[in-house]
């Protein structure tokens, strides 16, 4: 089962924190929130995870490759 994580927003209400790192890359008790998502759709059985990215889209590519 394949399922869509939307992660392209600008992150205006967080900024200054969003000016340099998008909102995706965030650290929550040491794991970026993306990672979160990614573990629940895992745990519902997702195989197959495509990522809408846009703003500061490279930083959010790297660390999904990583």
């Amino acid at each position: 089962m394949r399922a869509m994580l939307l992660a392209a927003g600008r992150g205006e209400r967080a900024r200054p924190l969003s000016d340099k790192m998008p909102k995706p890359l965030f650290p929550v008790h040491g794991k970026p929130l993306i990672a979160y998502s990614l573990g629940l759709l895992k745990a519902a059985g997702i195989t197959e995870v495509i990522v809408n990215v846009h703003y500061l889209a490279d930083q959010i590519e790297e660390a999904l490759i990583t």
